[in-house]
């Protein structure tokens, strides 16, 4: 997997390049989150979107409700259980999104140079003259010459369903707005987002808490992506929130940053959340257009020193209706991975795409070529220099792991954890090779009845650039003698072995816990 390695800044030869890609058992080490909707809720279209590489599920409540969502994913586990293939299940939040209320569900063709008022009357019809909004603070927040974008909900960008409106006056709660250029805005939801400006709701609304307390609670989500996070005490608020639904408790809260309020507040954001998701649809209204790259690279960073998974959304667009990404596109998804992503988010493309599978499918392939030309040997020195020493035990431990996995050409790490966190710091260091998290499930009681925990920490770590979980028999305690330990590395070299990651004669680095100790050593396979 590790051995096809090219390193960009040394002379290659061009016609390697053409050379087809060994196949591998896992499509890409970075992994795919796809949103299921309209397009993508069949169980053979979902097995699908397994098979090509997808290891989360998104389930988007700004549109579709709780009832259609179940439906969805019980067409979830179904594929799950069919395939054989695990997958996490991630709740959007609505958050403080602005939309534009359509009940009519016609057409509305605007066209530039003209006025249009967004009014907070929702008993209105819309029109070209007058589009009603579900948010009555607007006049308040705008001024004479902002900017405010309409378009479809997860627009693309490239359809003439997008509209820009340039705010020419405040008429008490109603705002004239001057159309910038000519549209038809066509399909039953459209969103509203005025650039760089404060919008005076919670990020957690009243439908949000609703939502995760029924449906979540239900399904006990293994992520919350927390849509338009703003600030860290966003983040503080939910999972206080969370805290007190029982086995959400072990929900990972993933900030969403869609705006410069989010950007500005970016570190302590960081700090609080358990990974990050950058919206670069939205961050891409609110940002000149010429720094959305800059914001990638810096936030990508920040993410991969702090060992927080990254995902990045909005890359190949253009294949909601296509069968192949532009070339653009396939830069992008390529630089993403370069620049340390650990997740790439497909919303439209999957949600209402014609091609759910084949995105996934040519997402996963652009990923694990340039995983290809990855330069591990930097990002390992900068890494390491970045955390300083002294180092934490368990931080010289993962770093231990890896730079002896390289050293002797391992074909995988296998770690032992029973909360997800010494993996975690492995995959930090981004290894060349697979890491197998063997999670150790854990006996806990409610003073009512006992249970296993370990489930909620295998499927979280299926949004880890290079991690893949399995979870071990009950039995096995994380940190125990020598002998119960053996027949766990047993079981997870045999897994290794099953999906081809593993064969005789291979070099594999296990890391696991004796006693108080922690131990990284080298086994070398027989026949």
């Amino acid at each position: 997997m590790h051995s096809g390695h090219l390193l960009l800044e040394e002379p290659i030869r061009m016609a390697s390049i053409l050379e087809p890609s060994k196949a591998s058992f896992f499509p890409a080490m970075t992994k795919i989150v796809g949103t299921l909707g309209p397009k993508s809720r069949s169980v053979e279209i979902i097995s699908g979107c397994l098979k090509a590489g997808m290891s989360v599920a998104r389930f988007d409540f700004s549109w579709g409700d709780p009832a259609y969502h179940q439906e969805t994913l019980e067409n979830l586990k179904a594929a799950i259980k069919s395939t054989k293939n695990l997958c996490a299940v991630m709740l959007d939040t609505v958050g403080p999104e602005l939309q534009v209320i359509n009940k009519s569900g016609n057409s509305i063709s605007l066209q530039a140079d003209a006025f249009v008022v967004l009014t907070p009357d929702q008993e209105k019809e819309a029109s070209s003259e007058l589009l009603p909004i579900n948010f009555d603070g607007l006049s308040k927040a705008v001024k004479n010459g902002d900017t405010i974008f309409v378009g479809q909900y997860l627009f693309t960008g490239s359809e003439t369903t997008s509209v820009w409106l340039e705010v020419s006056e405040v008429k008490g709660e109603d705002v004239v707005c001057v159309i910038k250029n000519s549209a038809t805005l066509a399909g039953s939801l459209f969103t509203l987002h005025a650039s760089q400006i404060h919008i005076d709701l919670p990020t957690l609304s009243d439908k949000d808490k609703e939502v995760i307390s029924s449906w979540g609670v239900q399904n006990k989500i293994d992520f919350l992506s927390l849509s338009y996070t703003r600030h860290a005490e966003d983040v503080r608020h939910a999972r206080e929130f969370l805290s007190k639904l029982g086995d959400l408790s072990q929900t990972q809260i993933f900030a969403k940053i869609e705006n410069i309020e989010g950007l500005n507040h970016f570190d302590e954001i960081l700090e609080e959340a358990d990974g990050i998701i950058l919206s670069r649809g939205n961050l891409g209204i609110d940002l000149p257009t010429e720094k959305v790259f800059l914001f990638q690279k810096a936030a990508l960073y920040k993410c991969n020193m702090a060992g927080k998974p990254a995902v990045v959304t909005r890359v190949v667009d253009s294949m909601t209706d296509n069968l192949r990404p532009t070339r653009a596109e396939a830069t992008d998804v390529a630089n993403a991975v370069l620049d340390g992503s650990d997740a790439i988010l497909l919303g439209a493309e999957t949600l209402r795409g014609l091609y759910p599978i084949e995105t996934i499918s040519i997402v996963g392939k652009i990923c694990a070529e340039a995983e290809k030309v990855f330069n591990q040997d930097l990002y390992f020195k900068k890494t390491i220099k970045y955390v300083g020493e002294p180092m934490s035990h368990l931080e010289s431990i993962a770093s231990s792991a890896v730079r002896a996995a390289i050293k002797v050409k391992a074909s995988a790490i296998i770690c032992f954890t029973s909360s997800g966190r010494a993996a975690r710091l492995i995959a930090k260091y981004r290894p060349t090779m697979p890491v197998l998290s063997v999670v150790i499930p854990h006996l806990k009681t409610n003073q009512l009845k006992w249970s296993f925990s370990g489930a909620f920490e295998a499927r979280q770590s299926l949004i880890v650039r290079g991690l893949f979980p399995m979870l071990a028999d009950p039995q096995h305690p994380a940190e125990s003698m020598s002998a119960t330990n053996e027949s766990v590395l047993k079981v997870a070299l045999d897994h290794g072995k099953a999906s081809g990651i593993i064969k005789s004669h291979d070099r594999v680095v296990v890391c696991q816990k004796v006693g108080d100790a922690s131990v990284v050593k080298i086994i070398e396979l027989e026949d």
